[in-house]
């Protein structure tokens, strides 16, 4: 024989035994075979080692749950099916036996030497050992022709193809291949050390198998003699044996479903429902689709937790405990939990507003979630409602089409198990609609109290109370949530972390998280605090802390390759300072510039946006030349933006003669407005002050702050408006560096909600009119507005080209 290579992909089988000289087509559909059958194709011997599953139930197995010794077979012929399972001819070469598993990316291999007998080639000095071995063999060949002979779903030409084997190994084999019996009597009969051993045991399953034959043949000689049957009447006697074998199984099958209806604790109409349809289920064939579709129906009835409730852990101290060793800040939301959770201990239950997390991603809000379960003591479950556009997804399809199911709401209550899980909805505001409906308007009746506790599933048609279930949905923005979704929700921000959080973050979570993934103890390194600042700033500008934790976990990597080649000690732990992180992670591509301050300020301001990504600076571009009136827009700016621009560069013109400019200055000047950035759409009414205070600059050639940003809405009369995302904003202008901000008036409530860092150290000044930001926007302020002597320097008096 050939000798197998060291190492083999390995293809698990879930209810079947693969004996050497077999040929056998087989269908492969699941990834991590497809994998190792496309790992196969790619190495020059072609083989792969097929191993049979402890049990067939397991969907993705791993190498506890397989048997150590299998059969390397080669690919005769490969083809792929319609729906993506490929149909695979295999021809079995060899034993096996596994020395150890190795994990592959995507497949199982393993580490495997060659299983033979000991045996097969018989002593020459030993004859009387040989003969036996020969009689016995043709023993087991007369008995094996009578079993292909006697079973009615074996072919009669295969006891002839028995006939024309002559090697000892390869008879016991097929014949073995052939035999209908479990998977684990053929797995025990593979795995015999010695061919005499399983010539024996092969023996002994024959005439056990004959036996139980001969008993059966007995059953049905005594039914047709008593039903008055012929022997010559094949067709009758192959029906009844049909009818029999089928009446028993469907009465095991439906005095099982009848015992779980009994054990479940259902609700009046849905006992009625399930056992009306059990009735309709005794009275259809089996075999017809109906029967099928009614099954399932009761399966679905009898895995919904009807009853069946956790109890809650109302203590407020231990759910206080766990969420600060999950979480760090976002207090305004930990308070809600903790009201939450006090209520539940004083009352026993609750029914209130839905909870709706909304901030930039890499927040923490799914995490949240599951918090909350475990300070509740509560299952969790989680849904992704992005991109889902179809109203079934939510409600389920009726029963009348083909393949229906519930909607995804009684899936995740299949899967929580009791009847008060928390509930995530996550991406809420990612729901799309079509021509198949409304998701977002399916939601309604799931989210409000007053309506959820009758919720109709149209797959079920039974009302399945959700009244218990706390709902937790998450958002990036509130702008995707339709109006009447959003008044059923208690909306919490989450602005984003400051920088000082996020190294805290970093110290506490992200760091022992990624030393665990990567094979070292929590404690092994420690991420200097100004090493940790200077990453926070120069590689993950961001709101969240995903992409800082994706930098800790490629200094990780670094540091296990660094002790995997050897220039690390196994042992050396210590602090990882700046010049280790800029080696490890290569040059910063954020680098902080500093923003031009004097007359390079002219024409430019930095406003304020909020966007679903969390709060961002907006450098606003004004540049005056001489023309004739035009104005332009550029940046991909949307339309509220681009009138927000037009009544910036109207105000102006009505407060020509106090910026002592010309009446008719706009006659002369071409106006272009530029946000940079031009790749990103913008838009929103926020920008309004900045736009006009950039122009202003401008045309009378004052530079602007450029410690100072503003945000607000400008009407005509040079007013400024409240507008929204006042923490993300906040928190963005002091990631950026910024000292001074100008809100409206009319957002002076939110100060007191902005986080404390944010308020001790941004100077927030509230303004109520343009000249307001002027003053604090220009520099040397806007003592000079109405004063004459002239025309302030500006591009209006630029030289003619």
């Amino acid at each position: 024989m050939t000798p197998l290579p060291e190492r083999l992909p390995v293809l698990p089988l879930r209810d079947l035994v693969f004996f050497p000289s077999m040929v056998l087509p087989l269908l492969v559909g699941r990834p991590r075979s497809t994998a190792a059958l496309e790992e196969a194709e790619t190495t020059p011997s072609g083989l792969l080692l097929l191993l049979t599953q402890r049990d067939p139930e397991t969907e993705d197995p791993g190498a506890a749950d397989l048997h150590r010794i299998g059969t390397v077979v080669r690919v005769v012929q490969s083809s792929g099916l319609a729906d993506g399972t490929v149909r695979v001819v295999f021809e079995g070469v060899a034993r096996a036996i596994v020395d150890r598993f190795v994990s592959g990316s995507d497949s199982l291999r393993a580490r495997v030497h060659a299983f033979p007998y000991p045996d097969a080639v018989p002593d020459p000095d030993d004859r009387d050992s040989g003969s036996e071995r020969v009689a016995r063999l043709r023993r087991v060949e007369r008995r094996a022709r009578e079993y292909v002979h006697l079973h009615p779903d074996l072919p009669d030409d295969l006891a002839e193809a028995l006939g024309g084997v002559e090697d000892p190994v390869r008879l016991v084999h097929r014949i073995a291949g052939h035999l209908i019996v479990g998977a684990a009597e053929k797995q025990e009969f593979l795995e015999c050390e010695t061919l005499d051993g399983a010539v024996r045991a092969l023996h002994v399953l024959l005439e056990r198998e004959l036996e139980i034959m001969d008993i059966e043949r007995r059953l049905d000689r005594e039914i047709r003699e008593r039903m008055g049957v012929g022997p010559g009447d094949e067709f009758l006697q192959e029906q009844l044996r049909s009818m029999q074998q089928g009446m028993e199984a469907d009465e095991e099958d439906w005095a099982e479903l009848q015992s779980r209806i009994e054990a479940a604790e259902l609700p009046a109409p849905a006992r009625e429902r399930a056992d009306r349809e059990l009735n309709r289920l005794r009275r259809l064939n089996p075999a017809s689709p109906e029967s099928g579709v009614i099954r399932g129906y009761l399966d679905w009835i009898l895995a919904l937790p009807w009853a069946l409730r956790s109890t809650d852990l109302a203590d407020v101290a231990r759910a206080r405990e766990l969420l600060e060793a999950a979480h760090y800040g976002l207090d305004e939301v930990k308070d809600r939990i903790l009201d939450h959770i006090a209520v539940l201990s004083l009352v026993g239950e609750l029914q209130g507003p839905i909870l709706c997390l909304v901030g930039p991603p890499g927040v923490g809000k799914t995490s949240l979630g599951q918090s909350i379960a475990e300070a509740l003591g509560r299952g969790f479950v989680r849904i992704s409602l992005g991109g889902v556009r179809d109203e079934a997804e939510i409600r389920g399809h009726r029963r009348t089409y083909v393949g229906s199911l519930p909607g995804r709401i009684l899936q995740g209550m299949r899967r929580a198990g009791t009847r008060n899980p928390v509930f995530l909805l996550d991406e809420v505001d990612k729901l799309t609609r079509d021509a198949h409906g409304d998701p977002a308007a399916a939601l309604l009746e799931v989210l409000d109290p007053e309506q959820n506790r009758t919720f109709q599933d149209h797959y079920l048609e039974l009302d399945f109370d959700l009244s218990d279930v706390l709902f937790v949905a998450t958002a990036n923005s509130l702008q995707g949530i339709p109006d009447a979704l959003r008044d059923r929700m208690e909306i919490i921000r989450i602005p984003g972390y400051l920088d000082t959080e996020k190294r805290e973050i970093a110290r506490a979570f992200l760091v022992p998280s990624q030393l665990r993934r990567h094979g070292f103890s929590p404690d092994r390194f420690r991420l200097q605090e100004a090493a940790a600042g200077w990453l926070i700033e120069n590689y993950t500008r961001e709101a969240g802390v995903r992409e800082l934790d994706r930098c800790l976990a490629r200094v990780a990597r670094k540091l296990a390759r660094d002790v995997a080649e050897g220039q690390r000690d196994p042992d050396e732990g210590g602090e990882i300072d700046q010049d280790q992180l800029r080696r490890l992670l290569g040059p910063p591509p954020l680098v902080r510039t500093e923003r031009d301050g004097g007359p390079g300020r002219v024409g430019i301001a930095t406003g304020l946006a909020w966007t679903s990504a969390g709060g961002e600076l907006l450098e606003v571009e004004v540049a005056v030349v001489p023309g004739q009136g035009a104005i332009q827009l550029t940046g991909t700016l949307g339309d509220v933006m681009k009138e927000s621009a037009v009544a910036a560069l109207t105000f102006a013109r009505s407060r020509a003669r106090l910026l002592g400019l010309e009446p008719r200055f706009h006659r002369d000047v071409d106006v272009h407005i530029h946000m940079p950035e031009g790749a990103t759409p913008k838009d929103g009414p926020s920008a309004g002050s900045t736009i006009a205070l950039a122009l202003i600059s401008a045309l009378t050639g004052r530079p602007t702050r450029r410690d100072v940003a503003m945000t607000g809405e400008i009407t005509l009369r040079g007013r400024i408006l409240p507008v929204g995302g006042m923490k993300e904003k906040s928190v963005a202008a002091l990631r950026g560096g910024l000292t001074t901000i100008l809100i409206p008036v009319g957002n002076e409530p939110d100060i007191q909600r902005l986080p404390a860092e944010v308020r001790e150290r941004l100077e927030i000044r509230t303004v109520t009119e343009m000249d307001e930001v002027l003053e604090y926007g220009l520099e040397g302020g806007a003592g000079w507005l109405g004063q004459s002597g002239g025309t302030p320097p500006g591009a209006l008096h630029m030289e003619n080209p």
